[in-house]
This record gives C-alpha cells, structure tokens and sequence, in this order.
C-alpha cells in the first residue's frame, strides 16, 4: 500500500498531479491543500491512499495525515466515494469539515458540489460520533496541542475549557472571544467538550 510519497512535481494538470518519486510518476487526485502547495519542478510530500476497484486503481493525495484521516471516514459513509470525499476536502478545509460534522451543519455540507443534502445528512449521521473536538483542534496537521498551566490560571479556566478555547481560537476566534463563547455554552447547560464547542459555535 502506497502511504506516503516525497518528489518532485513533474506537472500538474485539471485535477491531477503527477509527482516524480526515485524516477517513477505517480499520478493523483488531490486534495485543494495539496494544489495550494505544489509547484512544478519544486519538491511536495504527500500522504496517499490509493483506491482500488474494479476497473482499477487510483491515487489520491493529502497534505496531512490528519487530512487522510478525514478522508478515509468521508469514504466509509455508504455513498461517499473517493470523488466526493476530495470534493468536500477542496471546498473546505480539513478543520471546517470536521467542525461541520461535530456540528451537524448540514446546510455547509450540502453545499459541496456534487454531494447533496440526504448524502450530507448521511455523513453527519455516520460520522458525527466518530468526529471528536481533538480532530478538530487538529484537523490541519498543525496543532500541538501544548498548554501552558499558567494560560488556564490567567482566565480560570479548567483543562477542558482550555481544549475548547484553544479549538475555537484554531477555527479563526480570538481568545477572548473563544473563552466567551466557551463561558457561554456551559452556562446554558453544556457539560462535555464536544457539546461546548458545539454550542459556542452555535452561539
């Protein structure tokens, strides 16, 4: 199995990029991450998951392992393939799919072309269990999730505020504006994390 791939980009092309690797060409659909990183002549590491049917095999490419992941649970959702799964990956980035699922913001899903509301649905249904607040705060491969114990003391927050503050701030938010909403949500009544960032999203 092809997991990962280091080279050279040969060229790039529609929705394809062939990348040079020990002299081989390899040819993938990927991700609008990866597009956004390569350039032709210049190196690109991808993590790859390659697909195989009946009619053959195909490549398809990440920028993350994160991204892969996400990736392969779109595709176990009966009706989602190869196809549509970098489609929701190229309307939007890794951390905003996996917050529309832990959200059930269906509206954002159906919005990808070529899924459709009932397959969006489909994906929240299937997926939203499986979508944690940890993937969120770490879709796009970057996070490192390091708190320093000082940061919860300077607002009185405990260690799970702190993951949904510091979820919130990877989305974009401010953290005054993320401890806010996070102070929020639990004062309507939300208890655990997922529940939290759902609800300071919502809010």
């Amino acid at each position: 199995m092809i997991a990962y791939l280091r080279g050279r980009v040969l060229d790039i092309a529609g929705e394809t990029l062939i990348l040079e690797v020990n002299g081989m060409g390899y040819e993938m659909y990927c991700s609008a991450r990866v597009f956004s990183l390569a350039r032709r002549g210049g190196e690109l590491e991808v993590y790859t998951s390659l697909q195989l049917k009946e009619d053959g095999a195909t490549l398809y490419g990440f920028s993350s392992a994160k991204e892969k992941e996400l990736f392969l649970k779109l595709t176990s959702v009966s009706g989602v393939g190869p196809k549509s799964g970098i489609a929701v990956l190229s309307a939007m980035s890794a951390d905003e799919a996996a917050t529309a699922i832990l959200t059930a913001d269906v509206k954002k899903l159906s919005a990808v072309k070529g899924l459709g509301k009932k397959t969006a649905e489909k994906i929240v249904l299937e997926l939203h269990g499986k979508i944690s607040a940890a993937e969120v705060m770490s879709a796009s491969g970057e996070f490192s999730g390091d708190f320093s114990l000082p940061s919860f003391a300077a607002d009185g927050l405990s260690a799970a505020d702190e993951d949904a503050v510091s979820a919130l701030q990877n989305l974009g938010f401010t953290r005054s504006e993320s401890v806010r909403a996070v102070e929020r949500a639990k004062q309507s009544g939300a208890k655990e994390l997922e529940e939290i960032i759902r609800r300071a999203l919502q809010g």
